[in-house]
């Protein structure tokens, strides 16, 4: 839609969206931030009424805020969980238009044209917003105008509703900053003395354009309603669920099995033209006597191929218990993950795939978290150059961060006999008599001086490569600062 003549538009700004959400759930006496990680330091991202009060503003130093108020409590920011929020406020927005969309991260826009009169007018449907989202814990600014530039600017710095048909005077004595332009211009702006809007909309156009460019009148005559902006609503993400409502209960697993076929070829359609896969499906069964059980599948890794799907249902729908019959299955998929197209060729195989199959296979018996996998981390310490994930959550790393060979098997440090700086001909290990045939090295590793390890306080190590003559290939290091010498590791 496009702003035009007799259009009425509302702007909500939650300037405290953040701490809003957080302190409805766990509400706190007192000053509260939320601090994030900004321009490398922990600043402040919101607060509360409390800690404005205080002196506290966004953006400051989380360290001065201490400062300012010993008895400051924070917590860390989520912005995703912010913006889940605000799309939940969005669909609750849709009780007074239909005509709701996003704007920025903490407001709304709304076109309420035709829709005022159902709730007494227009400045009793701001009451009963605000009232309502006062009673919930939520702050909000509200601005009411014929333009979507105007209601934001009457949001953010006016609050209050314009006249039909007169933008400019509710706009006049506003600053400049609120036509939504950069800090930079704004600033500008008021340094040529210009800090209302008023004064912008009485100055010559000419010496703007050539100074500031298009977008400043632009956004000056999108206010004023002279130029057209688009208001478009908030589309509802896409509900990857479907339903199959049978004439005659059935209570074969041949049949349930049919019937999940069917769904999940609707469902996989669905999730292909959205180039997305599925990681969790959950299939709900109901029962004549309306009783109804679920079966969960979680995936190792998002799928859209119902043929590779339906055996993974198998266990699972096995051991349902049908009772007179089910008239109704429901297939939804929980959890969906991006899943591009990916072009495929002659040399490609399926065994990846089967790896895939097999580990969901397995994660519906025992758990996806319980099937793990070594993956490489950073770290030259052999006691930290590994890491240990769940599989389906993970991609296996073709080789590690270090060029040297590692053991298959890793263990603690076992001392052995011997002296000097290369390993010994001959020595015990475990209650056998080994003897060197060849050795390789030696590489040496210094501790990670920033982190504390007991095992790693008596400084660097030479490790070595050893093969006996009785079979045993095994990883020995040296300890110049104590001299010593210890097995570590078992190569196969």
């Amino acid at each position: 839609m496009i702003d035009g003549e007799g259009r009425r538009i509302v702007s909500l700004w939650f300037s405290r969206l953040a701490s809003d959400r957080v302190l409805r759930a766990c509400p706190v006496e007192g000053p509260f931030v939320l601090t994030a990680k900004l321009q490398n330091a922990n600043r402040i991202y919101c607060l509360n009424t409390a800690a404005l009060k205080e002196g506290l503003h966004p953006g400051m130093s989380y360290a001065d805020a201490r400062a300012f108020c010993p008895d400051l409590q924070s917590r860390v920011a989520e912005p995703e969980q912010d913006q889940r929020f605000l799309r939940s406020l969005c669909r609750w927005a849709t009780r007074y238009c239909p005509w709701v969309g996003l704007e920025g991260e903490d407001g709304l826009v709304m076109d309420i044209t035709g829709s005022a009169h159902l709730f007494g007018g227009e400045e009793a449907m701001l009451a009963d917003m605000r009232s309502r989202l006062m009673r919930v814990g939520i702050s909000v600014q509200i601005g009411l105008a014929d333009t979507r530039g105007a209601a934001w600017a009457l949001a953010h710095y006016g609050e209050g509703i314009a006249p039909r048909g007169d933008t400019l005077k509710a706009l006049r004595a506003l600053p400049v900053a609120g036509l939504r332009l950069e800090e930079q211009m704004s600033v500008a702006l008021q340094r040529l003395g210009l800090r209302c809007i008023g004064d912008l909309a009485q100055a010559a156009r000419g010496p703007l354009t050539r100074r500031f460019g298009p977008g400043l009148l632009l956004r000056l005559d999108q206010a004023l309603g002279a130029q057209p902006e688009e208001i478009s609503p908030q589309s509802d993400p896409p509900h990857y669920a479907v339903r199959l409502t049978l004439p005659e209960p059935i209570g074969l697993i041949d049949d349930v099995m049919a019937g999940t076929r069917r769904l999940l070829e609707q469902l996989c359609t669905k999730l292909n033209t959205q180039n997305m896969g599925a990681r969790r499906l959950c299939m709900s069964l109901r029962r004549v006597d309306q009783g109804q059980q679920q079966v969960e599948l979680r995936l190792a890794r998002p799928l859209r191929d119902p043929k590779r799907i339906l055996p993974l249902f198998q266990r699972g729908l096995s051991e349902i218990d049908a009772g007179f019959g089910i008239d109704m299955l429901r297939l939804e998929a929980t959890q969906v993950e991006p899943l591009p197209v990916q072009q495929m060729n002659h040399v490609s195989d399926g065994g990846k795939d089967k790896l895939d199959d097999l580990t969901s296979r397995l994660g519906t018996r025992i758990g996806l978290e319980n099937i793990q996998r070594f993956l490489p981390a950073d770290s030259h310490i052999p006691e930290r150059s590994f890491i240990i994930s769940p599989a389906a959550y993970s991609d296996p790393a073709e080789t590690g961060f270090g060029a040297q060979p590692r053991p298959l098997s890793l263990f603690p440090p076992e001392p052995i006999a011997g002296s000097g700086a290369r390993p010994p001909a001959r020595f015990r290990w475990r209650r056998m008599a080994l003897t060197t045939q060849r050795v390789t090295g030696p590489e040496r590793i210094a501790p990670e001086w920033w982190l504390e390890d007991d095992n790693w306080r008596s400084g660097m190590r030479d490790y070595w490569r050893v093969e006996t003559r009785q079979g045993r290939r095994l990883w020995l290091f040296y300890t110049p600062q104590n001299p010593g010498w210890f097995v570590q590791g078992e190569f196969a």
